[in-house]
């Protein structure tokens, strides 16, 4: 009996902490926003800003991730339908989409090999394990799409969505120095860069050059996850 109430009352406890960092992890997140609007820096940004405080409260605490992960789980099923309200955004530039359809498929086709081929050619080469293999050749497509293959080709869902949130903060950062050393002056070729090479963070990114960046980020991320998903079965095909 004495070992059932301890039991009982730490779980009462772990679920205390659980919804703690659930409100903590959603009051840093607008916090970030405020900051970010105030002062357009990476340190603010979101996806910098409230993993790097959570990880240090986390260590500090010695909170263990499952007991973090088990009520914030829900905001990594938020992922989803915050990709799907993309298409908002695609359907008011439909006839943007008509006029560029060739372009955008060839873009996100050639977007995809060499994001899956590079991956899996530099795992190779620095001799990474399976496991990090098949986590990288999907880092390149938003993350529900990544971990939806991950799922398909048995790769960890944790390093899948660390390596399409690095992927992003580097393809953002990289993406405008693109853009001052190469000369795109179509919105088109613009917005299909962040949003083949840097998916939803890119395409955050996109929205604040131009609405018509934002847009074409967004359909080029939505066409790659889409692709991506598709192809998966022959991702497995792959010798890892």
């Amino acid at each position: 009996m004495p070992a059932l109430l301890s039991n009982l009352s730490a779980d009462k406890v772990n679920t205390a902490i659980s919804f703690g960092c659930f409100v903590l992890t959603v009051v840093l997140y607008f916090v970030s926003k405020r900051l970010y609007a105030y002062r357009k820096t990476l340190l603010f940004s979101p996806l910098v800003f409230v993993p790097g405080v959570l990880v240090l409260l986390v260590l500090l605490t010695g909170i263990p991730y499952s007991v973090y992960f088990r009520d914030t789980r829900w905001l990594m099923w938020l992922l989803g339908p915050a990709t799907i309200a993309f298409a908002v955004p695609i359907y008011e530039y439909r006839d943007l989409i008509r006029r560029h359809w060739l372009s955008l498929s060839v873009g996100v086709a050639v977007g995809i090999g060499a994001g899956v081929c590079g991956s899996l050619l530099l795992a190779k080469l620095l001799h990474l394990s399976p496991e990090l293999q098949r986590s990288l050749m999907t880092r390149s497509v938003s993350t529900p799409f990544a971990l939806a293959v991950s799922d398909k080709i048995h790769a960890p869902k944790d390093l899948t969505a660390l390596f399409v949130i690095a992927t992003g903060i580097c393809g953002m950062l990289l993406g405008e120095i693109v853009l001052a050393l190469v000369p795109m002056r179509t919105r088109l070729a613009r917005g299909a860069l962040f949003g083949a090479a840097a998916h939803g963070v890119g395409t955050a990114k996109a929205r604040e050059i131009g609405s018509e960046e934002g847009v074409v980020s967004s359909l080029t991320m939505m066409i790659a996850g889409v692709a991506m998903v598709l192809i998966a079965p022959l991702l497995t095909l792959l010798p890892i």
